[in-house]
């Protein structure tokens, strides 16, 4: 975007080489993403990353995990939990990279692992992505505190355009 002039010029989405990339959990919330930013942005090039959490990486401190992380932990490996979890994210990631072909996007999928915050800005970062896109769940502020939002922790980290997606009130996941 240098210098030129024209429509669409202010889409941040919109290179030639650069990709969108959008973010992908199998939640009704990323399957709207998908079909919302397909409609308003104009580029139809991107990368579809699904990011998987190991057992390593919880923390006493997760609030999901205060009480079992470190029970978790040393289970994770005897019960083949990260394999589980690499697997599950792989399936969701063709299951997205096939909702985004049907929105129209030339999509190639990406799995990341680890915080999905961290993941999701490194990825980007990577990628040099013009765009990171994602769905909101619509945590309340007591939700987001005890749970963690992932949408809130991007939009804080990201270094780069955020476009976040909520669904309208009513729909599924609401």
């Amino acid at each position: 975007m240098s210098g030129a002039s024209g429509p669409g010029q202010d889409d941040p989405s919109e290179t030639s080489s650069k990709r969108t990339l959008l973010c992908f959990d199998g939640s009704d919330d990323a399957v709207n993403a998908i079909a919302v930013a397909s409609e308003l942005l104009s580029s139809r090039t991107a990368t579809l990353l699904t990011v998987w959490e190991p057992a390593a990486s919880w923390g006493p401190y997760d609030p999901a995990t205060a009480l079992t992380g470190g029970v978790s932990r040393l289970a994770a490996k005897e019960l083949g939990l990260d394999e589980i979890a690499s697997d599950l994210a792989r399936a969701t990631m063709e299951h997205g990279i096939e909702l985004a072909r049907k929105a129209g996007y030339e999509v190639t999928g990406e799995i990341g692992s680890g915080k999905p915050w961290q993941a999701i800005c490194g990825h980007a970062k990577k990628l040099d992505a013009p765009l990171i896109v994602l769905g909101a769940r619509g945590l309340s502020r007591g939700q987001s505190i005890l749970l963690g939002g992932v949408s809130a922790a991007v939009l804080a980290h990201a270094k780069r355009p955020v476009l976040v997606i909520r669904q309208p009130q009513g729909s599924a996941g609401q």
